[in-house]
């Protein structure tokens, strides 16, 4: 796949595939609107997709882990 072929596709359609992956263990998090250009406009609504390789629990865990990493960013 040719990186400019993820262009061809929505954010619900990268999703939704990376759900249906058996061998996907992870979090997709992403604003809900579709957002074309590089300006942020303020606050925004996101959503947060796990599939059953992950239960609530595990997830909120994972996602806890990456805001503690955030935090120790520069």
């Amino acid at each position: 796949m040719q990186p400019s072929d993820l262009e061809l596709y929505t954010t619900q359609e990268l999703v939704a595939e990376l759900m249906r992956r058996t061998t996907f263990l992870g979090v997709v998090v992403h604003s809900e609107q579709e957002l074309k250009n590089q300006d942020w406009p303020g606050e925004q609504v996101f959503k947060v997709h796990f599939n059953s390789n992950l239960d609530t629990a595990q997830a909120g865990r994972l996602l806890d882990v990456v805001a503690g990493h955030m935090d120790r960013q520069p």
